[in-house]
């Protein structure tokens, strides 16, 4: 969730590694499901040797902060009980977090429906989660890391992390995302083998100037021409991260392209929605969407979260917490697929599995070689690949099977 600014830039000198921890991300589980929480201590693993440490500072120089110490502040900019979309992943991943860590659930205080357009709503969040004795706390929409990081020069003592976005200080502010486009170049070779008249639509939060969707778009793009070079992706912007009605509209538009695969970087169900009810397909995004919509929905590009959460508290628990932010992929399970719908190709399973072992391996980037972008011209280099601070704030081009609609 973020609203592109012109600093993006800056990216180059800040996305680097995941921060440390004694227990790999990868090792790390989400055991909260679609039917409720349930605390599952023994996958805490050594919750009790972290909670001893006799560590004072971490690596960073700042201070450790004992498991029972913890209390952590999350700002959302929707509700902690909607059941899909980009809040509710991010907070599946609070509560893996805390069932991976044997945290008490008073040890989180959340501050819902905070507009990241409203600077005064973020503030007093942000002031609210400092009165209430947080010393760990997580901004999740790009609209908010201006004021949090004011927040982290006033409060040293305290850590705080914001979601996408380029600002850190490499002490107690860090940023974290992930590799999402990885993810999105497999959702491209399911919509690519599925889509019969060969026209794609896409609902997309921002336009070109913001790399996060813009990226996405062209790897989705890029994995459709791998399995279907005849297709074409048709974008359209809503200009907003949560707009049910615009993302309705956007997609509706889309149908009546004669689109008959939808995919999204948008936060609700709406355009899986119009897909199911129009008879076509559809690519979910951030959680699961078969559930709201079982007809439509190929597959969903999905995060869990519970993978950073838990690496970047345990971090500040163990000591091993170095200031680094923190980008990593479908390798430690940060970003992937969910299962594939029965009425997807039958060549589906197979493509999707030799793409994630190429990507997962490294033989693969996605974003390999000369890729030629809609306007004509070349972005890349032949036997190399882009790199981490162009792919997060340099993409502001489409490949060249999009077509951006008015």
């Amino acid at each position: 969730m973020k609203k592109m600014l012109a600093g993006i830039l800056m990216l180059s000198a800040l996305l680097l590694s995941a921060c440390g921890s004694s227990k790999s991300a990868s090792e790390m589980d989400d055991y909260v499901t679609n039917e409720g929480y349930a605390v599952n201590r023994e996958a805490a693993g050594a919750t009790e040797q972290s909670a001893d440490t006799t560590a004072s500072e971490t690596k960073a120089g700042t201070k450790v902060i004992p498991l029972k110490d913890i209390k952590i502040g999350v700002l959302y900019i929707g509700s902690a009980s909607e059941t899909s979309g980009y809040t509710y992943t991010h907070e599946l991943g609070i509560q893996g977090m805390v069932n991976n860590l044997g945290l008490d659930s008073s040890q989180v205080i959340r501050k819902e429906n905070v507009d990241d357009g409203d600077e005064k709503a973020i503030d007093q969040a942000l002031q609210e989660c400092v009165d209430e004795g947080c010393n760990i706390i997580f901004a999740t929409s790009w609209g908010y890391m201006e004021l949090t990081n004011e927040y982290a020069e006033k409060y040293p003592d305290i850590y705080f992390a914001h979601c996408t976005g380029y600002m850190s200080n490499g002490k107690n502010f860090t940023n974290y995302f992930g590799r999402i486009y990885q993810a999105r170049y497999l959702s491209g070779i399911v919509a690519g083998l599925k889509t019969s008249s060969n026209k794609i639509g896409y609902v997309a939060a921002q336009g070109s100037g913001n790399s996060e969707v813009t990226g996405g778009i062209d790897a989705f793009a890029i994995g459709v021409e791998s399995v279907n070079p005849d297709a074409e992706i048709y974008v359209k912007v809503t200009n907003s991260w949560f707009d049910p009605e615009g993302e309705r509209a956007a997609a509706d538009a889309l149908l009546a392209e004669g689109c008959d695969v939808l995919a999204q970087h948008c936060d609700t169900t709406a355009p899986q929605e119009a897909a199911q009810e129009k008879g076509v397909y559809s690519i979910g995004y951030n959680s699961d969407m078969s559930k709201e919509t079982p007809k439509a929905t190929l597959t969903s590009v999905i995060w869990t979260w519970s993978a950073y959460y838990t690496s970047y508290v345990q971090s500040i628990i163990d000591g091993s917490y170095d200031g680094s932010n923190y980008y990593e992929g479908m390798s430690v399970g940060l970003v992937g697929l969910s299962e594939l719908a029965d009425f997807n190709d039958g060549q589906a399973a197979e493509k999707v599995s030799e793409a994630k072992k190429q990507i997962t391996s490294g033989a693969f980037n996605v974003f390999d070689g000369e890729l030629k972008t809609n306007d004509g011209k070349t972005i890349g280099e032949s036997g190399k690949t882009l790199d981490d601070a162009t792919i997060t704030g340099g993409i502001d081009w489409y490949y060249q099977n999009v077509t951006v609609l008015d």
